[in-house]
């Protein structure tokens, strides 16, 4: 096999491949400036939380109208952003920080997500549990027209609206004293942006999983911050490591027939250990190459 038939020709004589190649590129754009801005607001964990939030809509969904993968994408994202509200809500009208109230609703949407698969387990003979996993682990060589279509809006929408936000959102992600000061309102901000990181992560489900959906986000954003301290070129890097990630994912995932979530994950993970080593900003090969030293 030829390098030119290892890259073109599964997406060449696939139509499978063709749509999870476009899923996944909609996913990684927009996902990955989100996944700088949660490592600069130090945020990284909570939006792995969230990614456990959308369990019980995606069920309930399936209980209601079965096999829909957009139904699902719906119940999801109306669970997880009840999830971020709640949990907002309570960090700013009680004593718990944010944190606190994310892993309380983490807990209680994880086990209600449970109990749902239980009780669609029994009703289905298995069927909901073969579901679940693919909405758990990713299933983007079944994503039909009409999914893709959702997820294009979702990816779409969410660069445009973090266009609109971003001067605001650094401010309040750097200095959230000065934005008050200054009359802006740095609690819709977050509303904002926190909505935005529910809706690519339910995109992000249905192509790699939502157990894994935050890692396209994250890694990525994690991977670019070792070659880079400008935010601009910080967010084109991770975008560019989560797009490379997404295509050779797929490949490797198709040429050796491995499940393309956790492959593609996998890939942006190898990318993240050699900018750990190599990255120009205080990479392991660069601190050993120029050891730091005291000035007497």
């Amino acid at each position: 096999m030829t390098i030119t038939e290892f890259l073109f020709d599964p997406f060449l004589h696939s139509d499978a491949m063709k749509r999870a190649l476009a899923a996944s590129l909609a996913v990684a754009i927009a996902g990955a400036p989100l996944g700088v801005m949660l490592i600069i607001r130090r945020m990284a964990l909570a939006g792995d939380v969230l990614t456990h939030t959308l369990l019980p809509g995606v069920a309930m969904a399936f209980l209601l109208a079965g096999q829909s993968p957009v139904v699902m994408i719906l119940g999801g994202t109306l669970s997880g952003l009840i999830a971020v509200y709640l949990s907002m809500f309570v960090s700013r009208t009680t004593i718990l920080h944010e944190d606190t109230s994310l892993a309380t609703f983490y807990v209680l949407s994880l086990a209600s997500g449970i109990l749902l698969l239980s009780a669609g387990t029994n009703n289905a003979d298995g069927e909901f549990a073969e579901e679940l996993l693919h909405i758990l682990f990713g299933n983007a060589m079944e994503i039909d027209q009409l999914t893709l279509l959702t997820i294009a809006s979702i990816s779409t929408g969410s660069i445009i609206v973090l266009a609109l936000i971003y001067r605001l959102l650094v401010i309040e992600s750097f200095d959230p004293v000065f934005l008050r000061s200054v009359g802006g309102r740095g609690a819709w901000v977050h509303l904002v942006f926190m909505t935005l990181v529910v809706l690519n992560l339910i995109a992000g489900a249905t192509t790699i999983g939502t157990m894994m959906a935050i890692g396209l986000m994250t890694v990525p954003g994690a991977a670019a911050r070792m070659w880079t301290q400008d935010l601009g070129v910080a967010i084109a890097c991770a975008i560019g490591i989560a797009t490379l990630s997404s295509v050779m994912g797929l490949l490797v995932g198709y040429h050796l027939t491995l499940p393309p979530g956790p492959t593609i994950i996998m890939i942006a993970g190898v990318l993240f250990v050699l900018s750990v080593l190599f990255g120009r900003q205080n990479g392991l090969i660069q601190r050993f190459r120029h050891p730091t030293h005291l000035d007497g």
